[in-house]
């Protein structure tokens, strides 16, 4: 063994270590120049893209090779389109097999490779030649007539070149056949995951003056394992059909209206467009912000909600949930169609100071709507419900109280009882209280009255309810500054 001297060539070297192994190259490292040309980047909000990669390509006659760095390491390959004037596609090749540490010693099985060993107290490297024999839980080689596992950390494997088949970035090998040579645009297209993007909302409610202003801001995500630099983006709100997983359902919350109006906006097929003004660089495992709303001075109010499920009574007063109402109407509203995402409602103290009172998801929101978001629970604007009696009613008069109800639809309609049922009537009371120095304005919903039989009905109240559907009854009351009211309900079903 000698010392070891100075090479002409550059080799790649490995440290073989327990836990893993690093390379190092004899001269500073320097990141390739993306390969990627003029890209444009539709992102969708179920964790996809479609993206599209102009380059210029200089081709010869007839049949030739393309190599197309710095794709997507999520594309879908199947889903890969090319277009290239005057030119056909034979074959194409997704090569995602990335160059690494652990990578580079197993597609290095078989092949010879120097070893490297650096004595701790003297400095000295000394080298050998020999052949990886195999890279399972430790790297094991041939070296002359004994097997060695490399476990040392102050031995390396020195490659003379890289083993075939692996890519330093993801790259789509495309074989083409071109009538005549010479340089033209070729259009790189493929769906891709590892992309998405959000709305986010900051809400700054005045309470005095019942006004919100709202910012907008896109949220992008970008973990596809690739760099694009200077992309052009269009974001559509709304997830396009994938054969993915279908929407799981929603935990009830305060009801808002639906609006339909149309927005200002491009829309494709049912979807909306919302551009992104100027190229930006969307850089791997990068988080981005961009405004895309500022709207100040809509019309706002704050009201409390409570929902009680079916004959459900609690010992202790419980609070109601605090609600910030708002329209994105073209009049007196925000204005335009919502992306799905979180508000974050702020208000300002007596210095004038903002502080977060509560968040909120919202759905994909048409122009025109109202919206209830539930921002948090009230600290002193309470219910009490509680369930008073309950008792059997005989068929006889439940055939004389129940000749109409009201229906899924929302209609009246005639009731056929047969005799003889068992019914009960369900005396079901509600104290409101409000600590606070205004009157406020609550909103009690009685839920879980479709039983299943349709024919229950609200024979009774204190005060005028409406049916919200044919599960909920909702009742609007005014608690005075400082006071109280008692809510009561008699409700009569078959079961």
């Amino acid at each position: 063994m000698k010392k070891r001297q100075t090479a002409n060539w550059t080799p790649l070297l490995l440290g073989a270590m327990t836990l893993g192994a690093m390379v190092w190259t004899s001269g500073a490292y320097a990141a390739p120049a993306s390969a990627q040309g003029q890209v444009a980047i539709t992102i969708y909000n179920n964790d996809l893209a479609l993206v599209q990669d102009v380059r210029q390509l200089d081709l010869p006659k007839g049949r030739a090779v393309a190599d197309f760095a710095d794709v997507s390491a999520q594309i879908r390959p199947e889903t890969v389109t090319i277009a290239a004037p005057g030119a056909g596609v034979v074959e194409q090749n997704f090569d995602y097999d990335l160059l690494s540490p652990e990578r580079l010693v197993d597609k290095g099985v078989g092949q010879a490779v120097t070893i490297i060993r650096t004595n701790r107290a003297t400095g000295v490297e000394t080298t050998e030649r020999g052949t990886i024999l195999a890279n399972n839980n430790g790297t094991l080689v041939q070296i002359g007539n004994r097997i060695e596992v490399l476990g040392d950390m102050d031995a390396r494997l020195v490659f003379d070149q890289l083993p075939e088949g692996l890519k330093a970035r993801p790259t789509l090998s495309v074989t083409l056949d071109a009538a005549q040579a010479g340089k033209r645009p070729v259009t790189l297209s493929y769906l891709s995951r590892g992309f998405s993007w959000k709305a986010d909302y900051v809400a700054m409610f005045d309470e005095k003056a019942g006004k919100l202003d709202m910012q907008g801001w896109v949220t992008l995500n970008n973990t596809s394992g690739t760099t694009y630099p200077a992309a052009k983006l269009l974001l559509v709100a709304g997830a396009v059909g994938d054969g993915g997983e279908q929407p799981r359902f929603r935990p009830a919350r305060p009801v808002g209206i639906v609006g339909t109006q149309a927005a200002p906006r491009e829309q494709v097929g049912d979807f909306y467009l919302y551009p992104i003004a100027n190229p930006t660089t969307l850089a791997q495992a990068q988080q981005k912000q961009v405004s895309f709303l500022d709207v100040k001075g809509a019309s706002a109010t704050k009201s409390y909600w409570y929902r009680n499920a079916w004959a459900a009574t609690n010992d202790e007063a419980q609070s109601f949930a605090s609600v910030i109402n708002f329209s994105n109407a073209r009049e007196g509203g925000l204005g335009d169609a919502l992306p799905a995402g979180t508000v974050r409602v702020y208000m300002r103290d007596a210095s004038g100071a903002p502080q977060f009172v509560g968040e909120d998801n919202i759905g994909h929101t048409p122009m025109g709507s109202t919206l209830a978001l539930k921002t948090g629970e009230a600290f002193d604007v309470k219910i009490q419900p509680t369930v008073e009696k309950r008792e059997k009613i005989d068929s006889a008069e439940w055939e004389r109280v129940a000749q109409y109800r009201i229906t899924r639809d929302g209609k009246a309609e005639t009731v056929s009882v047969d005799a003889p049922k068992t019914y009960w009537r369900t005396h079901m009371a509600y104290r409101l209280t409000n600590a606070r120095a205004v009157p406020v304005t609550v909103e009690v919903v009685q839920a879980g009255l479709d039983r299943g039989w349709h024919d229950t009905r609200v024979s009774a109240e204190s005060a005028k309810g409406e049916m919200r559907n044919a599960d909920e009854r909702v009742w609007k009351i005014t608690i005075p500054a400082q006071g109280s009211v008692n809510l009561t309900a008699q409700i009569d079903a078959r079961y």
